[in-house]
């Protein structure tokens, strides 16, 4: 299976052309789309040397909620400036006070994950959310732990598409993540369950290190009374993550933030991709068939009327 790449590949492939030393200046207004609605916008101010990338999130205020204001300053610090029209964060680069060579490449990396960073904040927050969570459990047994340790912490909401969204929640001892999604066809929900049971028995074959995964129409408890979640329609539903120790240790957080982020893109992607696929099959087994059928047809009848060596015609009797 494909994995889908974290950054965006146009942005990352436009400022290593204009990041290379010795490009002439190039007027550049470029709108860039990406998955879940998320818009950028490139432009060139200032006498072509100076280069704007605008970023606009449907859920950018949900986001500042959970901390992105803070870790966007903490990756862009020096480049962020007041946010374009129409958008929701922007940064400047001027390319005529670029870093070398090695810190220019890294930049190039973290601007094309502006998308990803943005989203980072909220999983950030719940990963240290169960690490505070986890240390104060440890003064107590079980038993004796107060209801908010047992509880866990609040369950944090990201309407980052129309109708669906990623809820986040940190306890003790996991950190759970749910996606809610819509089926639109029948065939989606088909494929989408074969997928699913496949990381589902993925983990129970070989991968024990995996997270646990469930699917279900219903919604689960972690998301009883929150506002906006519907249930029991057969077109939604939730895939939930459990994420436990092993997957929030500091030195692995990067990455699982990355994979878990990009899981409705890679999922829905590959339900298309599967259909794509076997439609494919279909119409090339209808060519095989139409080429059977048109060998199997009979010769054209023998005519009515024959010629003798002389010229003269006669009809054959049948």
């Amino acid at each position: 299976m494909l994995l889908l790449d974290y950054q965006n590949v146009l942005i990352e492939s436009l400022l290593k052309d204009r990041f290379t030393p010795g490009a002439a200046p190039v007027s550049i207004d470029q709108v860039v789309s990406d998955f879940d609605g998320v818009t950028f916008h490139i432009s060139t101010q200032e006498g072509k040397t100076k280069i704007l990338v605008s970023i606009a999130v449907k859920c950018f205020p949900e986001l500042v909620k959970y901390g992105a204001q803070s870790v966007l300053e903490r990756e862009y610090g020096p480049y962020i400036v007041a946010p374009e029209q129409g958008y929701d964060f922007s940064l400047q680069i001027d390319l005529d006070n670029l870093p070398d060579e090695q810190a220019r490449d890294d930049l190039i990396r973290r601007i094309s994950l502006l998308k990803r960073n943005a989203m980072a904040a909220p999983f950030e927050s719940a990963f240290d959310e169960f690490e505070a969570l986890r240390e104060e459990a440890s003064k107590y047994t079980s038993e004796s732990a107060p209801q908010g340790i047992r509880e866990g912490g609040e369950v944090r909401a990201i309407h980052y598409r129309e109708e669906e969204a990623i809820y986040i929640k940190a306890s003790h001892d996991r950190v759970t993540v749910i996606f809610s999604t819509i089926f639109r066809d029948e065939t989606d929900r088909v494929f989408g369950k074969v997928f699913l049971q496949e990381f589902v028995d993925a983990r129970r074959r070989a991968i024990q290190n995996a997270p646990q995964v469930l699917f279900k129409n219903e919604a689960p408890l972690e998301l009883q009374g929150i506002p906006g979640v519907k249930s029991g329609k057969a077109d939604i539903g939730y895939i939930t993550f459990v994420l436990f120790p092993r997957h929030l240790q500091r030195q692995r957080r990067e990455d699982v933030i990355s994979h878990i982020q990009t899981f409705r893109d890679y999922f829905h992607y590959h339900i298309k991709a599967s259909k794509a696929y076997i439609h494919s099959r279909m119409r090339r087994r209808t060519a095989d068939f139409l080429q059977v059928l048109r060998r199997a047809r009979p010769e054209s009848e023998e005519k009515a009327e024959r010629k003798t060596a002389s010229g003269r015609t006669f009809k054959v009797q049948a």
